[in-house]
């Protein structure tokens, strides 16, 4: 039985490690038995976490240490790291006593950090810097921690805040120490800071029962499941409570059905939780993020992190290409409808927005990757979509003038590169703010940059940079319009027919641009089947053979050998897409086409674009 408790998130950058670390703490804590067989990453469990190796979800999760003072109970939330999702890393904040805030030996604090770790110091929460992956060859931990200082500082910490205990780590190799040469060990070190220096939940543990609801998901038999640490008093299963809005109005009243208390990677029943533990809650249809949970006597909410609004929409649509219902099982509207309004049921920085033709809808939400990462669920699901082209959600200031999101753009590029990327940003109509050297030749530059300008430019960004420059984007803030922003140079090369590419057209072709399909795919009229050399749009013939005569040439025909086509991840073909255009996606394919198919009705839309 532990004797203690303390609730505590991990906050850092995109691949700084703490996933990794989650595991070792896991292992170390004997949450898994010697002779279990766990996957690495344990704590990400969903299949495109694993391959992208980032955490896309946050979770919770609990061991138990026994330490001086006795067993102590720590709750650990594993957050996301990527600024797409980092609506959800605010609120987990409200759960928590401490953080632990994660730093890359080597990269240092990065724009996520920044985001993060700025709302935990102002919620007066007390760090603990772990300068991580110390046995990197190129780490550099004291300019670092001089960084997360100087962060710090920039932040406006208090004077508590800035006597942080620091601690030196490596998540794959198992150790901290508050040694910076220490290069072996065990973990014991940030168990003991934790307990030391996160204080104990100080709640009222007498009070009638209240409960912040910061996460939400569904499961199958339970319904709605809402996560969130208990602010006051006690509450057992089958109790009667009761949903608050933060406006103060009871959105609907029920009973506790189940309760789920957080045990390793499991959540497990329990039949009671107090002040201060972190549990799930079932029982309830209507309640959602940010609503108070409580006693059917409190009438009073819990002041709740406001949920950031939308940056970003997309349009999904019902897949009317002529290859439609080939390779996906769910393809009518009603299923698209029902998948999207589950979605935005459990993931609250999501909004859609049915169109008056009932055929699509607008997808809203916080950038490219956070609803790149829902097309690519739904499409695993065997779901056909029309996807068009992101656009921006301008707003409009106190004057009544348009305003537009910005991001701050970090880049650390090669010193030979800089002068490229800083050329191609400008024309985005980005703002340099800050450009240092990094070490090592590098050069980290920092930008403020319009939303608008960013789509599209990362695929161009890793050309420009021969592949070795890191990008990393945040929103900022909403800020005047600037205009006009050019966007894609080159034209796309256009099918005229249907059927089956030739080799024979595509070797002909290919001196006309860069083409995206290789011999005998599937083609129809209006789909985009490569990238002109020009800025104008080239419509052809991809099935036009070679014609056969009785006649005999005198030398050997040549064999056609064809240049290997682009191959387009989703989120590249979602940002390579100009206005006009859509991206098919099925559970097999992604393809590029025209919104339009018919070559005269396009021509007959452009015009009407003109005169109007």
């Amino acid at each position: 039985m532990a004797t203690g408790l303390r609730n505590v998130a991990i906050i850092a950058h995109v691949d700084h490690g703490k996933t990794t670390l989650v595991d070792q703490l896991f292992r170390q804590s004997g949450t898994f038995r010697d002779n279990q067989r766990v996957e690495e990453r344990a704590m990400d469990s969903g299949d495109l976490e694993r391959e992208r190796g980032i955490t896309i979800l946050a979770k919770c999760t609990s061991v138990e240490w026994d330490g001086s003072d006795g067993t102590t109970h720590i709750n650990i939330v594993d957050t996301p790291g990527h600024a797409d999702f980092g609506a959800e890393v605010e609120r987990i904040l409200a759960m928590v006593d401490g953080v632990i805030l994660l730093v890359d030996a080597a990269e240092g604090p990065m724009p996520q950090t920044k985001f993060v770790t700025g709302k935990a110091l102002a919620l007066g929460l007390r760090p603990i810097v772990v300068v991580n992956k110390i046995d990197r060859p190129d780490q550099r931990a004291n300019e670092v921690l001089d960084e997360v200082f100087d962060l710090f500082v920039a932040l406006e910490a208090n004077d508590e805040q800035l006597d942080f205990p620091v601690l030196y780590a490596s998540g794959r190799g198992g150790f901290a120490s508050e040694d910076p040469e220490a290069r072996e060990g065990t973990l014991d070190p940030l168990f003991q800071t934790i307990v030391d220096h996160v204080p104990a939940p100080g709640l009222e543990a007498d009070g009638p029962f209240t409960f912040l609801a910061t996460l939400i998901d569904r499961d199958n038999f339970l319904g709605r499941v809402l996560t969130g640490r208990i602010q006051s008093g006690t509450l057992k299963v089958n109790q009667p409570i009761h949903a608050i809005d933060p406006d103060g109005t009871i959105i609907e009243a029920g009973r506790a059905s189940k309760l789920l208390a957080f045990q390793g990677l499991e959540r497990v029943p329990v039949d009671e939780a107090r002040a201060g533990d972190i549990v799930a809650i079932a029982g309830l249809e209507k309640a959602t993020v940010a609503n108070t949970i409580a006693d059917p006597s409190v009438t009073e909410p819990i002041t709740a992190q406001p949920i950031d609004p939308p940056t970003l929409a997309m349009r999904f649509s019902v897949n009317d290409s002529p290859l439609a219902g080939r390779e996906g099982t769910k393809v009518t509207s009603r299923m698209i409808r029902d998948r999207l309004l589950r979605e935005a049921e459990s993931n609250v920085a999501i909004r859609i927005t049915e169109s008056s033709d009932r055929d699509s809808f607008e997808v809203a939400g916080r950038g490219e990757l956070q609803l790149g990462v829902l097309i690519e669920t739904m499409r695993r699901e065997g779901f056909e979509l029309g996807i068009s082209r992101p656009r921006v959600l301008f707003g409009t200031d106190e004057a009544g003038k348009t305003t537009e999101p910005y991001e701050t753009v970090v880049i650390d590029v090669d010193d030979e590169f800089s002068g490229t990327v800083v050329e191609e940003m400008q024309i985005r109509k980005a703002e340099l703010t800050d450009m240092r050297p990094s070490g090592i030749g590098k050069t980290r530059i920092t930008f403020s940059a319009p939303s608008r300008g960013q789509i599209g430019y990362h695929g161009e960004f890793l050309s420009d940079t021969r592949g070795t420059g890191v990008m990393n984007r945040l929103f900022e803030r909403y800020g005047p319009h600037k205009g006009t922003i050019t966007g894609r140079v080159n034209g796309v090369i256009i099918s005229n027919c249907a059927g089956e590419a030739a080799a024979y057209a595509l070797n002909m072709l290919e001196e006309r641009g860069e083409l995206f399909i290789g011999s005998q795919a599937k083609i129809y009229e209006g789909m985009v089947i490569g990238e002109n050399a020009k800025p104008d749009d080239l419509e052809v013939n991809p099935m036009k053979s070679k014609q056969l005569t009785n006649f005999r040439s005198t030398g050997k025909d040549d064999a056609i050998r064809l240049t290997p086509p682009r191959q387009m991840s989703l989120e590249q073909a979602i940002a390579y897409i100009d206005d006009d255009e859509m991206v098919e996606v099925t559970p097999k394919s992604i393809r590029l086409r025209k919104s339009i198919l018919c070559p005269h009705e396009r021509k007959k839309a452009a015009r009407r674009k003109e005169a109007a």
